[in-house]
């Protein structure tokens, strides 16, 4: 099926690849599906529901039909489409959604029981008997369920994951896109240009068209040479953006490796951030089919696809053509074929009105009636203007008008406007900002036009950019004007019109739906699975929408869209989460200190994905107990170093910075003076406490936030829903700059005399001041904050100097009888103090709970403060913050009961959240929650662990054990 002198691929080098276990040859540049049908191999795959025999219906991304899996080693990709996949020495493809095989599938019986599985029988037929579902209908439908398989292995590839950032970023390299990366690299903006196809040149490499008197393949691949040449340009095939987001950021997955013989090291996948400060979007547009009966047979294609194939691969799916249009522009694949030497038997134009004038029988106001050939077709039923006739075909090229790519800028609730000239949908002007259309996905469907709205499409980004644009000027194409009459099924006829190949949806399913009420769009998604299938139902959602517009009596405008979501095309996990495996599967993050930590023996804990140092063990200390007890004795006695790094860091500045810190916050941050800091809580909508820490006011405008380590990520995530949700027009700004600093502790008595020794001379802080200081040519911050109840500093550097920082501070404390001191310790010296962690704020307490209800401000509102004065969030029937103190050991998670009372769910009084044992104390200390806790100190409860057998008795008392009047923290 191959034609000598046609297509793009190198008859130079032939490769070796099998399909269902039988090996074919083809050529570097075939996709399995060009390869395929150049052998000849027409039926590839079965329908999801009927398992319907299938073919390959398209020539890119969007198949439906030609989902394969492919095999390499242990890995088993299921769901490839191959349409998509380039052929390589070696590849192992075979069918999938078959048993036993491909030509005999036992599963085509449910196509002979299609009249009982209409659209929503599921959801009628396996109610009843209610025992049914879990014992028979669930484990069925289970089993019968899917596409493809995985092999149940671990996936041993490598994926990556990578950012890239431009000026212009570039969607697509047809006309449209080669025109704009050309104009925007011209004026020296940096420019990324991304195509998802191998070869870069889009619909100028599948059609015979000519561009400035050359065919459109040699135009584009001499502008190709030119952006090669530049500095400024990065060409990325292989690439396909999948969404698009937040301030100009867009995700896109590269297939790094998966067209070629898998190699050690090489990722299959690489998912790209990109930041661009404009983008164009010249994705093209996507050809969609007709309905008529048993329109889904092996030989069925799109036009444009028989078109792909004959220019781009030199295949021709048939030897004897019929064409079935609506539009002049698939007279083009007629005249294509004939001047290739292939038979053309006719064209069937729905038009009543059209042109008769063809070098083939040409057939008015055609509509199909029915086709015949299970495996693949041979003739075409249909009834004209004439009469009725039928004609003996092996390929069936069918064009029903053209739908822009609009899907990326639906991705921010854009919704698409119809254009009745086009009888098509386009991009919203504005609806992704930043980011403009251009050519055939903004609804310009001649050469010329892309060209022209490509290069108009770079003059406005660099408009944007504040970038004078050279001339640039535009290369002479054809022309000429899109006509079509939309046709999108036949009426009055027997038999199936299928819509969304992928999932067998019919246009009877859509017209039950509406029939049965779900007659919004949205619910006849659902209802019937209609573009819910891999291919998300490119090439059926609109026909779908006008088959419902028709049932419900709206136009097509009126009844809307489906919603778009990223991904654009199928993305694996794997390349999203690259590296998120095994020990990978969380993030591990280092302390500068680690190496330094670890070279005294401490032994690392995981603290919200950081790895920090439990204990610094010392000859003859046999347990942990020991160092820990020791190293709080330090602190207390002396002076201890610890890492701190790990707390979240925000950077806040902008006009509105204290406004917004006011809104976040339960207390008031707009009054706090430059250089000092302050405590803050912050609560949920819902009035709990999310998170509680400092921060500081470095500036008028500029302010330095801590959070607890684990809850950084989730801090920084509310206050961007903060800013977006209730004052997107406020000037504030913040940033994470949690990895840009490295922090230590310096507490105890002799903290001041060691900073001396490091600063020469210590600022004269106050308790909960701040002040730039000066470590020779380093600069850093001073903080003085206690989380151990001693005097207390913090001291942070930036991150490169951080290790060196530590080693030299424990070296100097070391002189003074103090040194490090780890996680075991700072716990126990926080519970002596009565400090809270996410222990004590854990999601279920109110600021009432922990004793911090007058830090609500009453002068302002904030996040929260409503709810939290809802009945029920305080009062003296909730388990209120408090310490408890006994002579034998608590553990965190044990319940309280009154003592003599019974154990059991009614009775009990509250839970333990911190324990630890206190040198200074010389007692087991707690802390927990205790109903009407703060009016009951004094009174004894009893600790009960039924897991790990503890039953004691002990007091309930304030929750600060040490230093209650902070004499020491604030020396």
């Amino acid at each position: 099926m191959r034609l000598e002198g046609k297509g793009l691929v190198d008859r130079g080098a032939p490769v070796s690849f099998t399909f269902d276990g039988r090996s074919y040859m083809g050529f570097a540049g075939d996709t399995l599906a060009s390869a395929l049908l150049a052998n000849d191999v027409r039926l590839v795959g079965r329908s999801f529901k009927y398992h319907r025999p299938r073919g390959i219906l398209t020539a890119g991304s969007e198949e439906p039909n030609a989902l394969v899996e492919v095999v390499e080693g242990n890995q088993q990709t299921p769901n490839v489409r191959a349409t998509v996949q380039e052929v390589f020495d070696g590849l192992v493809a075979r069918s999938q959604n078959r048993f036993p095989s491909l030509s005999f599938d036992v599963m085509g019986v449910n196509d002979l029981l299609s009249p009982f599985f209409s659209a929503g029988f599921y959801y009628k037929t396996f109610m009843w008997p209610r025992p049914f579902w879990e014992k028979l209908y669930e484990p069925l439908i289970r089993r019968a369920a899917g596409l493809g398989r995985l092999s149940g292995r671990h996936d041993e590839a490598q994926y990556e994951k990578a950012w890239a950032f431009c000026d212009v970023l570039v969607i697509g390299s047809g006309p449209a896109g080669l025109m704009a990366a050309l104009t925007a690299a011209q004026a020296g903006a940096d420019v990324i240009l991304a195509e998802e196809d191998a070869r870069m040149g889009g619909r100028l490499l599948s059609e015979n068209c000519r561009v400035d008197g050359q065919p459109g393949a040699d135009w584009a691949e001499a502008v190709l040479d030119e952006l090669r040449g530049m500095p400024n340009v990065r060409l990325m095939a292989r690439t396909t953006v999948t969404g698009a987001y937040d301030d100009g950021t867009f995700g896109a997955l590269e297939r790094v490796g998966l067209h070629r013989a898998p190699a050690p090291h090489l990722p299959r996948e690489c998912f790209w951030r990109i930041v661009a400060g404009q983008a164009v979007l010249a994705a093209g547009a996507l050809e969609r089919a007709v309905g008529f009966p048993d329109n889904d047979r092996p030989g069925i294609m799109l036009a444009s696809a028989v078109r792909s194939y004959l220019h781009r691969y030199g295949v021709v799916a048939g030897q004897r053509v019929a064409v079935l249009a609506n539009n002049d522009g698939a007279r083009a694949t007629a005249r294509d074929l004939m001047a290739a030497g292939v038979k053309v038997v006719g064209i069937l134009d729905t038009r009543p009105d059209a042109s008769a004038v063809e070098d083939c029988p040409v057939y008015l106001n055609a509509q199909v009636t029915g086709t015949a050939g299970r495996t693949g077709l041979r003739s075409v039923s249909f009834r004209h203007a004439g009469g009725a006739a039928v004609l003996e075909v092996d390929l069936l090229a069918v064009s029903g008008g053209w739908n822009p790519t609009v899907h990326l800028t639906c991705h921010m609730n854009g919704r698409p406007l119809w254009r009745e000239d086009i009888a098509a949908f386009v991009p919203s002007p504005g609806a992704v900002p930043r980011l403009t259309a251009a050519g055939a996905c903004n609804g310009a469907f001649s050469t010329a036009g892309c060209l022209r709205e490509g290069r108009d499409a770079a003059l406005v980004a660099l408009a944007a950019l504040g970038r004078a644009a050279s001339d640039v000027a535009l290369p002479v194409a054809e022309d000429a004007p899109y006509a079509i009459t939309p046709f999108w099924e036949t009426p009055g006829v027997e038999g199936r019109q299928w819509l969304d190949f992928a999932n067998d949806v019919t246009t009877k399913d859509v017209k039950l739906s509406a029939q049965e009420n779900f007659r919004s769009v949205e619910h006849m998604k659902r209802y019937t699975t209609q573009g819910m299938a891999p291919d998300q139902g490119k090439n059926s959602n609109v026909a779908a929408l006008a088959v419902l517009a028709d049932a419900t009596g709206r136009g097509i405008p009126q009844t809307g869209t489906t919603t778009f979501r990223p991904p654009f095309v199928p993305t694996s996990i794997a390349a999203m989460g690259a590296g998120g495996r095994g020990a990978g599967f969380a993030p591990q993050r280092f302390l500068t200190s680690d190496q330094a930590s670890r070279d005294r023996g401490a032994p690392m804990i995981e603290a919200g994905l950081w790895y920090r140092p439990s204990y610094f063990p010392k000859p003859g200390e046999a347990t942990w107990l020991e160092s820990c007890n020791r190293e709080v004795l330090m602190v207390r006695e002396s002076v201890g170093v610890a890492d701190v790094s790990t707390l979240g860091k925000i950077d806040i500045q902008g006009r509105d910075a204290a406004r917004f810190l006011d809104l976040v916050y339960t207390n008031t941050f707009s009054t706090l003076p430059v250089g000092r800091v302050r405590y803050g809580l912050m609560l949920r909508e819902d009035g709990h406490v999310l998170d509680d820490g400092t921060t500081a006011r470095l500036g008028e405008q500029h302010y330095l936030m801590t959070t607890t380590t684990a809850a950084a990520g989730l801090v920084m995530r509310h206050l961007d829903f903060v800013h977006q949700a209730f004052c997107a027009d406020w000037d504030v700004r913040f940033v994470s700059v949690t990895e840009g600093w490295a922090q230590f502790a310096v507490a105890g008595p002799k903290a001041r005399e060691l900073l001396a020794t490091l600063l020469g001379e210590v600022p004269a802080l106050p308790f909960m001041g701040v002040a730039d200081v000066a470590l020779g040519s380093v600069k850093g911050r001073l903080f003085r904050i206690s989380f151990s109840g001693e005097e207390g500093y913090e001291i942070a550097v930036p991150t490169r100097h951080g290790e060196a920082l530590f080693r030299d501070l424990l070296a100097r404390a070391e002189t003074m009888g103090g040194g490090p001191y780890g996680m075991e310790a700072l716990n126990v010296l926080r519970i002596e103090k009565g400090f809270i962690t996410h222990a004590e704020i854990h999601g279920r307490t109110t600021a009432f709970d922990i004793g911090m209800e007058k830090m609500v401000s009453a002068k302002k509102d904030c996040i929260g403060k409503a709810a939290a004065a809802r009945p029920g969030m305080v009062g003296p029937e909730r388990e209120q913050l408090v310490g408890l103190k006994a002579t034998g050991a608590m553990t965190a998670g044990a319940h309280l009961f009154v003592p003599g009372e019974r154990v059991h769910r009614e009775t009990d009084q509250g839970y333990v959240t911190s324990v630890c044992w206190s040198p200074v104390m010389g007692a087991h200390l707690a802390l927990g929650f205790l109903k009407n806790g703060r009016a009951r100190h004094g009174e004894r409860v009893r600790v009960v662990d039924h897991l790990r057998k503890i039953d004691v008795v002990a007091e309930v008392c304030d929750p600060v054990f040490h230093d209650r009047e902070g004499v020491k923290l604030r020396a």
